[in-house]
This record gives C-alpha cells, sequence and structure tokens, in this order.
C-alpha cells in the first residue's frame, strides 16, 4: 500500500533527479561526473526493502542446489539446507539507472538490521567484513574513486546518527511519521552538505546550492491530550429484527465462499470483457505535476509588494519518456500469467514454466483488448497506466473475469465453501438495534433497517410493490453474506444490500448504488465472479448481480431482469 501511494510523489521526484544527472554527465571533460543522490527515508525495515527491491530489481532469493537432481532421482533423495542469493531484475522507477548489476550498486539500502545481519556470498568473509564493507559504502558516498562513488539512491531507516557526510544529495523523499521537528531537520540536513565551496567571482559569494524535499513538515502539531467527542450512549428503545417461523417459505438460502478453485489442465481460458467494469484514470488523486517555489531561506532588502510568485514545476515527463505503453501491457500481463499459473503442474517447475508460455499470448490479448476499449484516460498521458494504483487494478479485473474455458475439455470455475458453515440462511438473523426500521410483508425477515434518509425504504417499498416480478426478499444486514474481493493487493468483504428471489426462479444480488469508484466497481466485478462460479456448482439454484443507480426505477429493471438475468 505505502509503495502503491508514494510511487507517482516518487517518480515525480526522480524525474527531477534524473535531469540532475543528465546535466552533470554534460560536464565538460576534467570536471567531477559523480551523480547526485536521492534519499528515501522510511519508517521501517521491511518498508525499506520493499522500496529498494522495486527501485533496484535487486532482491534475495532462497535456492536448494538439490531440487533438480530430486525430481530426476525421485523422492528418497534428501535436501540439501537452502542457501540465499542475490538476482538481480529490472527496477520499476527509471531502470537504466537505478537498476542493479552484479559489481555495479546504483540504489544502496541501509539500516541498522541490515548492517546486523550482513551475509557475505564469499565465505572467505563473515559477517562483520561484509557489515564494514556497507559501511564503508555509505561513507564514500560521493567521493571520487571510493566504493560509494557512483551510489545514486540511498533508502534508508534509522540511520540519522550515522556518521556518512556526502555532499551530494540533491533529492529526499519522507516516507515515515515525524513525530518531532529535530527528526525533520536531521534528514534535511542530509541536503545541507555543499557540493562546491569556489566563490562566485563577479559577487565573491558563494554559489546557490539547492536540494529538492518531498514529504517532510516543518512544523509538527502535537496531537496528545486532545479531548475526545465521545457519543452519547443510546438509551433508545430497541427494533427487534428477525426471522418470522410462520414466513419460513419466503427463506433465502446462499453459499458461504471464501475462494474459488481454478485447475487448469490444457491451459486454455476464456473471458468475457463486455461483463469487465471499467477504468478512469483520476489525476486528481494522482497529481502529474508539483508546483514549488524555487527558493528557501531569508530574503535580504526590502519586501517586494507582490510577494514571492515564482514556483518551477515538477512533472512526470522524464518517467513518460523512459517507458512505453506495451512495456506496461506485458508487465500486467506477466503478472496476471504469474496468479493463473501458481497451482499448474503440480508444483513442478517446468510444468509451470510450460503453462506460463501458454497462458502469456491468451492474457495479452486480453489487456491489449481492455486497454483499448475499457480505458477511460481522463485527459491523463497513456503511460499512467503504468502506476501501481492502475496496474494492479487492471490486474485483479482481468483476473476476476477470467476462466478456465470448459468449452475446451477445462474443468469449471467452482466456489470454495466454508467448511464450518458452508450455507447461510436467512433464518439466522436474529438481533436488536436502534437504528430506524421498516416493517415488511414478503421478507423472511421482519423489518428493513434504515441506514441512509430513503433509499433503503424505496428500494424496500419497490420491492413489495412488484408482486408479479419479486416473489421475496431480504435485506442483507446480519445475515452474513459476504463477497470477498481484493483491490489493490488487500483482500476485502463486500455487503451487497439486498437477496432478491425473482419470479422467474433466479435469485437476485441487488446492489442500490448512486456514486461509485474504483473500490465499488472492484467489488461489482467480484460479484459477477461469485455468480459464475455458484452457478457452475448448481446446488442452490441460479443466480444473478445487478446495480440500481436509481430505486425509483427498481421495479422496471426487476420486469427486465425477469426476462434477461
Amino acid at each position: 500500500v505505502i509503495w502503491r501511494e508514494a510511487q507517482d510523489a516518487l517518480i515525480t521526484l526522480g524525474g527531477q533527479w534524473k535531469e540532475r544527472f543528465e546535466y552533470v554527465q554534460q560536464s565538460t571533460p576534467g570536471k567531477e561526473h559523480i551523480p547526485p543522490v536521492m534519499i528515501i527515508v522510511c519508517d521501517n525495515t521491511d518498508i525499506a526493502e520493499l522500496f529498494h527491491k522495486n527501485i533496484s530489481g535487486e532482491e534475495s532469493i532462497e535456492v536448494n542446489a538439490a531440487d533438480n537432481d530430486e525430481e530426476e532421482n525421485g523422492a528418497g533423495r534428501r535436501k540439501k539446507k537452502a542457501k540465499t542469493k542475490t538476482v538481480y531484475g529490472t527496477g520499476q522507477i527509471f531502470p537504466s539507472l537505478f537498476s542493479n548489476r552484479e559489481n555495479f550498486r546504483a540504489t544502496l539500502r541501509i539500516d541498522s538490521k541490515l548492517l546486523a545481519e550482513a551475509e557475505s556470498e564469499d565465505p572467505k568473509k563473515n559477517k562483520r567484513e561484509a557489515a564494514e564493507e556497507l559501511r564503508e559504502i555509505v561513507a564514500t558516498i560521493g567521493k571520487p574513486g571510493q566504493p560509494g562513488e557512483q551510489v545514486r539512491c540511498v533508502v534508508s531507516v534509522q540511520m540519522l546518527s550515522e556518521g556518512w557526510d556526502a555532499n551530494n544529495v540533491t533529492h529526499i523523499l519522507g516516507l515515515r511519521a515525524f513525530g518531532s521537528q529535530l527528526l525533520c531537520e536531521q534528514v534535511v540536513g542530509r541536503g545541507l552538505r555543499r557540493m562546491d565551496y569556489t566563490p562566485d567571482p563577479q559577487t565573491g559569494l558563494l554559489t546557490a546550492e539547492y536540494v529538492d524535499v518531498y514529504g517532510i513538515p516543518f512544523s509538527v502539531i502535537p496531537f496528545k491530550g486532545r479531548p475526545t467527542k465521545a457519543a452519547a450512549p443510546e438509551d433508545k428503545p430497541k427494533n427487534h429484527v428477525r426471522a418470522l417461523p410462520e414466513r419460513k417459505q419466503f427463506e433465502i438460502r446462499f453459499p458461504i465462499v471464501e475462494g474459488y478453485t481454478f485447475a487448469l489442465q490444457r491451459n486454455l481460458i476464456k473471458a468475457d470483457l463486455g461483463k469487465v467494469e471499467p477504468l478512469r484514470l483520476e489525476p486528481a488523486h494522482t497529481p502529474t505535476a508539483v508546483f514549488v517555489q524555487p527558493r528557501v531561506g531569508y530574503e535580504l532588502g526590502k519586501p517586494r509588494v507582490r510577494g514571492n510568485l515564482e514556483y518551477a514545476e515538477h512533472d512526470r515527463e522524464a518517467y513518460y519518456q523512459s517507458t512505453h505503453l506495451q512495456t506496461i501491457k506485458f508487465e500486467i500481463t506477466r503478472q496476471i500469467v504469474a496468479t493463473l499459473a501458481e497451482g499448474a503442474g503440480n508444483g513442478k517447475s517446468q510444468l509451470r514454466l510450460a503453462s506460463r508460455h501458454q497462458l502469456f499470448p491468451q492474457v495479452l490479448r486480453l489487456v491489449d483488448e481492455y486497454v483499448a476499449n475499457k480505458v477511460d484516460w481522463h485527459g491523463c498521458d497513456e503511460r499512467e497506466l503504468g502506476l501501481e494504483k492502475y496496474a494492479r487494478t487492471i490486474v485483479e479485473r482481468l483476473r476476476d473475469v477470467i476462466e478456465p474455458n470448459d468449452e475446451q475439455g477445462e474443468p469449471p470455475l467452482l466456489p470454495i465453501l466454508n467448511r464450518y458453515k458452508p450455507i447461510g440462511s436467512t433464518a439466522d438473523v436474529d438481533y436488536k438495534t436502534t437504528r430506524p426500521c421498516y416493517g415488511t410483508i414478503r421478507s423472511h425477515i421482519n423489518q428493513v433497517v434504515l441506514d441512509t434518509a430513503s433509499w433503503e425504504q424505496s428500494a424496500a417499498f419497490r420491492l413489495e410493490q412488484a408482486k408479479d416480478l419479486v416473489a421475496f426478499y431480504a435485506r442483507n444486514d446480519h445475515l452474513e453474506f459476504v463477497i470477498p474481493y481484493e483491490y489493490l493487493g488487500i483482500s476485502h468483504g463486500y455487503t451487497p444490500d439486498f437477496l432478491v428471489r425473482l419470479t422467474s426462479g433466479f435469485t437476485l444480488i441487488l446492489e442500490i448504488k448512486g456514486y461509485e469508484d474504483e473500490q465499488d466497481r472492484a467489488k461489482h466485478q467480484a460479484a459477477k465472479r461469485w455468480v459464475a462460479a455458484v452457478n457452475n456448482w448448481g446446488q442452490l439454484g441460479k443466480w444473478a448481480f445487478h446495480v440500481c443507480r436509481d430505486a425509483q426505477l427498481l421495479g422496471q429493471e426487476s420486469a427486465w431482469l425477469c426476462k434477461n438475468p
């Protein structure tokens, strides 16, 4: 989540760093070509590890040399102890500049935990020597001919007391909560060491040097001890909401789904992209430009009447130039394929690899079609799609709509039910509430709780009124009917508003909705996947999902749904 929310700021700041880096590289022969350094200050080691991996492409993995032998010689062979190996991939932020390679470290992670646990792949070196090597690189950042000369990005945690004095820090990004003014000053102080002490021959003064700083406040407002405004305890009479035994004929039963089986045998998939929720890019939520004052400090002389209205614009133009839409599509496809092939091949790496090769072109066609027909660019550059927020959304949308192609012999998508309580029922509803309620006639549950001013009451009224179309219904409150879904990499539970049994025999999952955001669309996509899996299962009749955006039109929409479930 932190990477997703900070990615756009990091790209923008990285673009400014790239501009500075190119300026340094264009220096005339004889001048120093030491690169500028960008520092990212993280809150803990887990965040630092994530940012370092995503920026540098470097990560440590466990390898077992006996894996291949076991596949060939059978299960009788003992496994060797796993070893750690450093692998180098491609970073996500200006990879040509920040990605690490063997014998070249452009991005450095430094924190107390890493120093304490430093491991070396060289058996001749112990942990202490490896830690000292890492500390030496930090201490020589920006110094010609030293191990830290070519470091371009430093990801750090709790290292404000370390004695490194790099004077080429030009960009700082704060990703932690600064609880004191001293911490703010210490972090910003990393960028206050001068690079050049040569006076300007005309003025005799040192030339101005600047550092771009994002995310570090210069005033910390104390918040401890503020009085809380606790609401007065409710003392109203309570409404008893419960299922009525005399309305047993109105009972609705539903499966409690925890996940889905996705077992491919021939690596053949299908997807109806017409049912996929669209994606709208929102520059208001991920700003594409930052306007900053180019100078800080005190101004000498008489104050100007118009004040200091100058500003500099930081944008993502450098990021746009360094990436391509096709590269973004390939990365989205890779993530989807990795998910689909996770359980393929019965755990054998060669079969998993073959599965990925067969799935990749199928998924890439779906990604191309979705980007072409379902993305509302909203005036944004198409390469904004590479931001984690948007790329992850497409991965989740397409993953939810992709099914095994049962028409060509694949087993269908099926639900995984809760092993302790596989079936839920309206008969289980029994609770008390102080919220206002609306009495029912054609529902197993005696009352509908009104959470908002009018729409639950309007929807219940229209459902009661549509006798020829709606057999019975239930408000999904304390019913424990929850649809699992994922949004931006985090698991959630979606609770629709109503369950409605139509006279056609279908059970309708009904959502009353006005304004929709991307998380709402993720919920709706998950509901469609739930319906597809439960209909394939077939043990509790046929199901459908519908979003009603105007409760007053619910009767007309119910008539259409009876004919077109």
